[in-house]
């Protein structure tokens, strides 16, 4: 847990799921700069000035840890949340309880749901993916009007060129503030041009250009157990715009299901893997799991796109396998981010091998494609007490583990 101390009071964080060795905070330098801008503490240019007026619709976008949204519940009349984190969700609702605030003191959404109707105040989290906020931009555009105060913040190193052209494109005119403790502001106004008409209802399957996204693409007849699949990638998603490599190797060497099995695609991104395995055994059961519900959403549709009539499926967005029943599946796919956010941690890849390990029965697998030199064959032996290589070229190695009697 990590103190974060605002003029507004000091608050205490943590990320989610909880761990006290965990030493990552669940704030930045780039929550703090605009929260002591909202509340009139610091300008674009350093000065102090007013308070930005907070009484109307205040929608955040991109809280990661739920930090902005923590805070503001007690001073702006129930912000609402937009994020396409499950995990970030989930932090959000427990730090709000930590700080005493009623469950209903925030409108917690995701990326899938409908925007609220007007917002008064647009505050964005920029995100790492340019993709994903390109595509809430659009999504939130028709809600913007003249008076909308639209204040994006990030750390130096997160905002580029790029970044600001979406701004400017999307929302506005658009400038920056100086570099506080290596994070900084951006300033968007409504350009009058993009504005709804305020008498309409805004019309949130458009925007002021229609949206690149999803995407959709075939893989080629060199994939594996994926060729000729249809891929459909919402903004967000892992490299979106092609199949990763390590997907790519990973399906030339994907397990047969047993028939009528329960596979899991455990971090299921676009669900490549988890459809395959689908198109390989139509009788197989596939659980699609993914903490971000852009992955989940990609998923159902790269399923629908491909699998046979009656196949049988279920979407889950969660935390690794915590919403699966113990001793239910017979084999799980895994390809783990080794990332979170800007940060490198292991911390992610072990809560899905030892969730593999309870939701497998007796004899179920594990199969994990990873960088050879994250170590993963460690990490599975000391869990299952065996990993075998199945394949492997000069990056990434294909694992399995086997899950004992006991």
């Amino acid at each position: 847990m990590n103190r974060l101390s605002t003029s507004w009071g000091a608050y205490d964080l943590t990320r989610f799921p909880e761990d006290p060795r965990d030493q990552l905070r669940a704030w930045s330098a780039a929550d703090a700069y605009l929260l002591r801008h909202l509340a009139g503490e610091e300008g674009p240019r350093g000065e102090t000035g007013a308070a930005v007026d907070l009484s109307g619709t205040v929608a955040v976008v991109g809280d990661r840890w739920g930090a902005l949204t923590t805070v503001l519940a007690g001073h702006a009349r129930v912000p609402v949340q937009i994020t396409d984190s499950f995990l970030a969700q989930q932090a959000t609702r427990a730090n709000l309880a930590r700080a005493g605030h009623a469950p209903d003191a925030a409108r917690l959404l995701t990326t899938r749901d409908t925007p609220p109707a007007r917002i008064d105040v647009l505050l964005v989290r920029v995100p790492k993916s340019l993709a994903l906020l390109e595509d809430q931009l659009h999504r939130l555009a028709p809600a913007l009007h003249e008076g909308t105060v639209v204040v994006g913040t990030g750390m130096v190193t997160e905002i580029h060129t790029s970044t600001l052209e979406l701004f400017e494109r999307l929302v506005g005119p658009t400038r920056t503030s100086l570099a506080r403790q290596k994070a900084r502001l951006i300033f968007s106004t409504p350009a009058p041009s993009r504005v709804p008409d305020p008498s309409r209802t805004p019309d949130f399957s458009r925007s002021t250009e229609p949206g690149p996204w999803p995407r959709t693409y075939v893989l080629p007849a060199d994939s594996g157990a994926g060729a000729g699949l249809t891929v459909v990638n919402h903004a967000g998603i892992f490299c979106a715009d092609r199949l990763d490599i390590g997907t790519r190797f990973f399906l030339k060497h994907l397990p047969r299901a047993r028939g009528g099995a329960h596979v899991v695609d455990l971090g299921c991104g676009n669900g490549v893997l988890g459809t395959a395995a689908s198109v390989e055994d139509p009788d197989a059961t596939v659980t699609f799991v993914d903490e971000s519900f852009q992955a989940v959403a990609s998923a159902e549709a790269t399923f629908r796109a491909n699998a046979a009539e009656g196949a049988k499926a279920h979407f889950v967005a969660g935390d690794a396998l915590a919403a699966v029943a113990p001793g239910t599946v017979d084999l799980v796919l895994n390809n783990p981010p080794f990332h979170s956010h800007q940060a490198t941690t292991g911390a992610t890849a072990w809560r899905m091998f030892s969730g593999a390990r309870a939701a497998l029965r007796p004899g179920g697998e594990l199969w994990v494609i990873g960088n050879r030199h994250l170590g993963y064959h460690v990490k599975l032996r000391k869990l299952f007490g065996n990993a075998e290589v199945v394949a492997s070229d000069p990056k990434f190695v294909v694992l399995r583990a086997v899950k004992g009697d006991r």
